[in-house]
């Protein structure tokens, strides 16, 4: 079976994972959330705080790490969340970096 998560925000101390069959398909595509990223940074967003919101912030991995070794059937969920997190975020770094090529080239 194969089973995605969100992770939903509700206080910034606290993060609550649901699981969804649906948006197992989320995770095919990391060059859609890359881009959605990546349109953000051309409209003037900074950079690092689009990096910020890609990434998984070590004190949720640390919050992940825990409910894994409660309920380790979430251990591969979480595995795939950072991993896919990761992937997009390489994905805006080499959008941002060809952009910046670009600029020097003109």
């Amino acid at each position: 079976m194969n089973i995605a998560m969100q992770t939903i925000e509700t206080k910034p101390s606290e993060v609550v994972v649901q699981t969804n069959q649906e948006s197992a398909r989320d995770f095919e595509y990391p060059q859609r959330e890359a881009a959605f990223f990546y349109g953000l940074f051309m409209r003037g967003h900074d950079p690092e705080k689009l990096r910020r919101d890609i990434a998984v912030p070590p004190e949720v991995l640390v919050k992940w790490h825990r409910e894994a070794e409660r309920e380790p059937q979430l251990r591969d969920v979480l595995a795939k969340v950072v991993e896919y997190r990761r992937h997009v975020l390489a994905i805006f770094d080499s959008l941002i970096g060809t952009e910046a090529g670009l600029q020097r080239v003109q």
